[in-house]
């Protein structure tokens, strides 16, 4: 048997309330709540001991509390609406976190992060979320080419910030302004300038020789894999590359898909010589099923990945590959989020251009 004094260590401690700080400090519980909530009411050495002994207690404010008071929750949102096979093997989302993270634990506010299936169901937990008041703003990843986000935040009037923008929204919103002039952007918003990152790439693989390029890009539908692969067009263009030498193919980012979109292309009648991946994951699938057909990289297919990352740094050769400050532009976006809570107004902000790291998977095309 378990003796009493045992048992009672084991007991959870009790979270201590506004009444307990009350009773310690020898003042009422609508002194304390003046106290700790930085309102007129009670004397400064009053002030001073109710939060002296709330430190000693462990107090801590109740989030729902402050929110029904019409404080802030405390918290910002991030909902990641992406199968989630994908999410465990790509290092971008883990990067952006961390750079969001930087900035929010020097707030001292917290990120709310949830994964769910579709857009659908994102949009029902920013519902909920702003019903419950559970969050003070949302973080919007994946901007979609016909976005319903951007609409049912500002009717919410829940502050949010787009990543990787700008998102244009759904139909009946563009429908009801047709001749309009440019309207300012309903929600904040930083973004990367995709097209100039593709011409660089293209850039370099067509001054190295290469005539015949696919671009395996990500989930068709987001606005910047629409981006990447229209910019990826217009370069061809320019060059006089038609779509049977240069082209798209789209995937849901993951390993497996890159492999498979890998393998449909190299077994066309005319090949690509060289192989543009949306991220390092499927730039690395890319490489392992060239390497089991005993194409060499780069002297029978050169590869370069989107983001770069270790695995593009240890992999044999080293992938050439984008490189980006992906923490500072989830820094950038949290920052911004932050401002728009303090009353500033929705901006579109650029972060930085990508520059290529060409290394070994990339050389001379058959043609040069």
């Amino acid at each position: 048997m378990t003796a009493p004094g045992e048992a009672a260590r084991r007991k959870p401690a009790r979270r201590p309330t506004i009444k307990d700080i009350a009773r310690r400090a020898g003042v009422s519980e609508s002194a304390v709540s003046f106290a700790l909530n930085d309102r007129p009411g009670v004397s400064e050495p009053t002030r001073a001991r109710v939060r002296r002994v709330a430190e000693e207690l462990g107090w801590q404010a109740n989030s729902a509390a402050r929110a029904l008071s019409g404080e802030r929750a405390g918290a910002l949102g991030l909902v990641l609406a992406r199968p989630a096979r994908t999410l465990g093997v790509e290092s971008f989302f883990l990067q952006l976190v961390s750079g969001i993270q930087e900035v929010l634990c020097a707030q001292n506010v917290a990120l709310l992060f949830q994964v769910v299936e579709d857009l659908d169901a994102e949009c029902a937990l920013y519902r909920r979320w702003w019903a419950e008041r559970r969050v003070d703003g949302v973080l919007v990843v994946d901007p979609r080419t016909d976005d319903p986000r951007p609409e049912l935040l500002t009717a919410l009037g829940l502050p949010a910030v787009v990543i990787g923008g700008p998102a244009t929204p759904g139909p009946h919103l563009a429908a009801s302004r047709p001749d309009a002039a440019p309207a300012p952007p309903l929600l904040a918003t930083v973004w990367a300038d995709d097209a100039k990152a593709m011409a660089r790439v293209l850039d370099h693989l067509h001054g190295l020789g290469h005539r015949r390029i696919v671009h395996v890009a990500g989930l068709p539908g987001l606005a910047h894999t629409e981006r990447r692969i229209r910019s990826l067009r217009t370069e061809a263009d320019l060059r006089d590359l038609d779509e049977r030498q240069v082209h798209s193919v789209t995937t849901d980012y993951s390993d497996v898909e890159g492999a498979e979109a890998t393998r449909r292309v190299l077994d066309a009648a005319e090949p690509p010589t060289a192989i543009i991946y949306d991220n390092d994951v499927m730039a690395v699938a890319g490489a392992s099923v060239a390497a089991e057909r005993g194409l060499s990289v780069p002297d029978a297919l050169s590869i370069v990945a989107w983001d770069d990352s270790a695995l593009c740094r240890v992999i044999h050769p080293r992938l050439t590959a984008l490189v980006r400050d992906t923490p500072g532009f989830g820094r950038l976006a949290a920052q911004e989020l932050l401002t728009v809570l303090d009353g500033g107004p929705p901006r579109t902000v650029q972060g930085e251009l990508p520059h290529l790291e060409a290394r070994e998977s990339t050389g001379p095309g058959p043609h040069r």
